[in-house]
This record gives C-alpha cells, sequence and structure tokens, in this order.
C-alpha cells in the first residue's frame, strides 16, 4: 500500500476550529487578510477570508485603495459561513460606512465571537477608514463585538480620549465601552516604557505587560494580535485567557520581525517554528 494509501485508512481527520477574517488585503504580504491568515495558520485554527478592499502597499506605505462593492462582502461571507460555519470572527479594514453597516449586520446574525480591530490608519499613517464611516463603527459594529481591540490612535478617532500615560487607559476603555463591545483591550504600543495593554469588561481588569523590543519592524501588528485572539476564542478559551496568549503569540512576532523593502519590515508570524514568515 502507497504511504498516502496507508495515510487515508479510517475516518477523515475532523477539521480544526474555524476563523473568519474580514479585512483588506495589504499586497506586502505583512498586514491585513495575509497576516491575519498566516496567524491563524500558526495558531492551528482553519483560516477562511472575506475581502473588503484591495491595496496597493509595500513596506513605505499604502500607494492606493480600492473598496469592494458591498454584494461582494456579503457574498463571500454567507458562501462561507452558510456551507463551511465559523467558530469566530475578526474584523480589520472595511473604508466605507456602507461597508462598516453590512458586516455589522452579518456578524449580529452570526453565532460566534467577534473581535473587532477598528482600524482606522496603517503603519505608515494613511487613512483606512472614511471619516463618515467613523459614527457606523460606533453605533453599528462596536454593539456587536465581544472584544475590540482599538491602538490609542483609533481611542481618540472614536471617543475623542486621549491616553497621554497608563492611567488614561481605564479612562480610554470606559470610553469604548460605552458604544456596547463585552470586552475592550486598549493598546498601548504608543507610550513610551514597556508595552503595555489594557483589558476590562467594565468589571474584570488585566494588565497585560510585555518589555519594549528594540525593533522599528512592526507591520501588521495589530492585524496579528486582533486575528490571534480570535483563533484562541475560535479554540474555547475564555476572552482573558485568549488575550494573554494572543499577546505572548505578537511578542515573539514582534521580536522575530525583519527588514522587508525600503521602509518597515512585518513582524514574523512563523516565529515559533524558527523558519522565517509563515
Amino acid at each position: 500500500m502507497s504511504a498516502r494509501g496507508a495515510g487515508s485508512v479510517g475516518s477523515a481527520r475532523s477539521a480544526p476550529p474555524r476563523v473568519l477574517t474580514v479585512a483588506g488585503s495589504d499586497s506586502g504580504g505583512g498586514a491585513g487578510i495575509q497576516a491575519d491568515l498566516k496567524t491563524m495558520l500558526a495558531l492551528g485554527v482553519h483560516g477562511m477570508s472575506v475581502i473588503t478592499a484591495v491595496t496597493a502597499q509595500n513596506s513605505l506605505g499604502v500607494q492606493g485603495a480600492w473598496e469592494l462593492p458591498v454584494e461582494a462582502v456579503r457574498a463571500q461571507y454567507r458562501s462561507v459561513v452558510d456551507d463551511i460555519g465559523v467558530d469566530a470572527v475578526k474584523t480589520g479594514m472595511l473604508a466605507s460606512a456602507e461597508l462598516v453597516e453590512t458586516v455589522a449586520e452579518l456578524i449580529g446574525a452570526t453565532d460566534a465571537p467577534a473581535v473587532v480591530d477598528p482600524v482606522g490608519v496603517s503603519k505608515h499613517g494613511d487613512s483606512l477608514l472614511a471619516a463618515s464611516a467613523l459614527d457606523s463603527v460606533r453605533t453599528k459594529l462596536l454593539p456587536v463585538a465581544t472584544v475590540a481591540t482599538p491602538n490609542l490612535d483609533e481611542v481618540v478617532q472614536l471617543t475623542g480620549v486621549r491616553v497621554e500615560s497608563e492611567d488614561g487607559m481605564r479612562r480610554a476603555a470606559a470610553a469604548m465601552l460605552a458604544y456596547g463591545p463585552r470586552w475592550v483591550l486598549i493598546k498601548g504600543g504608543h507610550l513610551s516604557g514597556d508595552a503595555v495593554d489594557f483589558l476590562t469588561d467594565g468589571s474584570d481588569e488585566l494588565w497585560l505587560r510585555a518589555v519594549r523590543l528594540d525593533n522599528r519592524h512592526t507591520h501588521g501588528t495589530g492585524c496579528t494580535l486582533a486575528s490571534a485572539i480570535a483563533a484562541e476564542l475560535a479554540k474555547g478559551e475564555a476572552v482573558p485567557g485568549a488575550v494573554v496568549a494572543a499577546k505572548e503569540y505578537v511578542t515573539g512576532a514582534i521580536e522575530a520581525g525583519f527588514a522587508l523593502g525600503d521602509g518597515i519590515g512585518p513582524v514574523d508570524h512563523g516565529w515559533r517554528f524558527g523558519a522565517g514568515d509563515a
């Protein structure tokens, strides 16, 4: 019997947990859909995708972005969820109010935890969300989020709260929770000192600290963290445990981040395999 035949004897292997990312494509491979799927592979879940926008993007910035029609986004989502099913959903770049509202409606009707990364600008400062879409994020998308993962710039965009130190992170979290997500993870990566994140549901609190690493190649950090949280939720972890595991994974990915092109390189999604970027 051939090796292939021997491996096929018996019942088929059961499928791993299923995670769906609803986000934009990064042609440079460091963030967006590409980072999400690499993260999911590294963490042992089956990654699936709904592409909301296509970007021309590299290590220097975003040179162009084109959102997909609502009909295309809705069709991708229904195609995956209605046949394959899903154990967790993660959102990233949604570009416009119409797309935000469509995705919020789809997630709200899906019985699975949702991690919302309210992407506003790229690592290079390029806008990835129309100003007119901010209210839709506040009133439609955040209320269906199991976990929202804003960085400090996104907190300012959405709430007007400006965080200058760790002391302000509770205030930022309260302002975000007012829009309805069950949990909020305030990412403090833009502060000085240790890399500190703050997780709360308004009652329970968890501070996550990691030594700030001397590596400028951090493209895709936010996408990677949100996808890692979704992967852990899909495996059955509760939110605090999922966030702790995701923080550990992304810290290792940042430490192993590598130069690519002439600008900011990506984190290394395959750092645990010791074989470069997955």
